[in-house]
């Protein structure tokens, strides 16, 4: 085989490597009761669990294109797949929390390091004529895995075994290694980068990155500002973030070169792509919160309204590579087609009652799909067609690293979400039924079948009748924080829609450029 046909293998291990450290991260997260259950942890110590990895990841994300560059990357990406499928595998043996936590921490900088290859490797293999189906490679880490996840997690934790939540990394990860092993050419390692390695911009980046994504993280259970370890982290990141801006800037060979930001499109691209990823949660973590909370869903029973999405992105992302080579299509059009379609589907999702099932969001679902491969194929095609070869490390770390901290801020948003509207709407419903208590309490319950959960003399009608209504209570509570929640995030898309109006400029597919400099 040619040594460009072996190069698509790979790829194609990169790819695999990509969403064996993205499955870790998200089928562990969703089957976090499972795996606290098991290992014997309590709710507080299951916070860090997911907070540790994520922070590891956003350090990870931010040094992989110059490891890569430095170990080559065929032996860095091989390092990256054991590393990343030991950690996974050890986990359920160990009850040891600190060992646990350090474990953690290494698989979340095994999937940081993991997931920028597939933008370097795809901006390397791919000839600009078919560039595009490279970022729609790269498009799976963002929508396509994610949404994965929740079958996956539905399988392990329902029907074979929670272990298996990250037992499963090990063929994933041996089929990456033998990929990796067989597709990209071996090189020799350039150890002398070491000697001006940016140190300050490292240890600038673990603390200031790692306070802010803890602090958004943790500071809703800390109860934020009132807690010291909260004002500590939010000093730490506001003294770092700053200096790694201007340490950077100055760097001779930094980690993040700044000045690509000074490009519109490309600082557009990175920037919405970091918001779009927040919006991205209308498509999988409410629907998922709703089903599981209210509906009394297991992920068995969830992961169709999410494996929706999935099966949507591997036909659309394609089709998006296809429809933006074409001269006559312009990008913004779609990235704002791509918009209105999930403003349609929020519109539709705040509609929701505490009597919807599974089977009301999958009309939803099809524009939640359909327009998220309409906004991120746009996004990634501004962002690295200004870009030479040479950048391709320093726009992967650019655009992989703000795509992890959105992460965290997603996590804040709901959280916010729910102590703001979700108290507002609880104390709400409690003052009603105190002011107009005996219609309140005497009226039948959604399911008819069930009656007043108080007799004429206002005596419970039985035993549970009170914790049942309790339960309604709170079921109500979380539907309108849901829908507040869909609203929310169709403002925002509705703030992206007036951007990609006004800030970023026509772009020309690849295939196009590259033929304008040949000629």
């Amino acid at each position: 085989m040619t040594k460009q046909g072996r190069s698509y293998f790979g790829l194609a291990g990169v790819i695999v490597l990509a969403m064996t450290t993205e499955l870790n991260e998200q089928v562990s997260s969703q089957s976090l009761p499972d795996i606290l259950g098991g290992l014997g942890l309590s709710h507080d110590a299951g916070t860090w669990f997911n907070s540790l990895y994520l922070s590891a990841e956003i350090f990870g994300m931010s040094l992989a294109p110059w490891l890569a560059l430095t170990f080559v990357v065929r032996r860095f990406a091989i390092c990256v797949a054991l590393t990343a499928s030991l950690s996974a595998s050890l986990i359920p043996f160990t009850d040891n929390l600190t060992l646990l936590y350090g474990l953690r921490i290494v698989e979340g900088l095994a999937g940081g390091f993991a997931i920028p290859l597939v933008l370097m490797i795809a901006l390397r293999v791919l000839a600009p004529p078919i560039r595009l189906y490279g970022l729609a490679a790269y498009s799976l880490t963002a929508t396509f895995f994610p949404n994965l996840s929740t079958a996956l997690a539905g399988l392990w934790t329902d029907l074979v075994d929670w272990r298996f939540v990250f037992w499963q990394a090990v063929p994933f990860g041996s089929l990456a290694i033998s990929l990796l092993w067989y597709g990209l050419p071996a090189e020799k390692p350039n150890y002398r980068r070491f000697s001006y390695f940016d140190w300050k911009g490292a240890f600038l980046i673990l603390f200031g990155f790692g306070s802010f994504s803890t602090m958004l993280q943790q500071g809703d259970r800390f109860d934020w500002f009132n807690s010291p370890a909260i004002c500590v982290l939010a000093l730490v990141a506001l003294i770092c973030l700053p200096l790694l801006v201007y340490n950077e800037w100055n760097q001779h060979t930094p980690l993040f070169r700044f000045q690509l930001l000074g490009r519109r499109n490309f600082a557009y691209g990175a920037s919405t792509l970091l918001i779009f990823l927040v919006v991205s949660l209308a498509s999988s973590t409410l629907p998922a919160s709703f089903l599981q909370e209210v509906a009394g869903y297991r992920p068995e029973q969830i992961y169709l309204v999410t494996l929706e999405i999935a099966c949507i992105q591997l036909i659309m992302l394609p089709l998006m590579a296809l429809v933006l080579n074409s001269k006559a299509v312009d990008s913004r059009i779609v990235s704002l087609l791509g918009m209105m379609l999930i403003l349609m589907a929020c519109a539709g999702d705040s509609f929701m009652t505490v009597g919807w099932n599974r089977n009301e969001f999958y009309l939803w679902q099809i524009f939640m799909g359909a327009g998220e491969a309409m906004i991120v194929m746009p996004l990634l095609m501004m962002s690295t067609n200004s870009l030479v070869p040479a950048e391709g490390p320093f726009a992967a770390a650019m655009v992989n690293t703000p795509r992890a901290v959105a992460q965290a801020i997603g996590i804040w948003l709901l959280q916010l979400i729910h102590r703001w509207r979700g108290g507002l709407h609880s104390n709400r419903l409690t003052d009603r039924i105190g002011v107009d208590r005996y219609r309140t309490y005497q009226a039948n319950a959604l399911p008819l079948q069930k009656p007043a959960p108080l007799l004429p003399d206002g005596t419970p009608r039985s035993a549970d009748s009170l914790v049942t209504f309790k339960s309604q209570l709170a079921h109500q509570t979380t539907v309108l924080e849901l829908s507040d929640a869909y609203m929310i995030i169709a403002a925002i898309t509705v703030c992206l829609m007036v951007s990609v109006l006004l800030l970023p400029q026509r772009t020309f597919p690849p295939r196009l450029m590259f033929i304008k400099k040949q000629s």
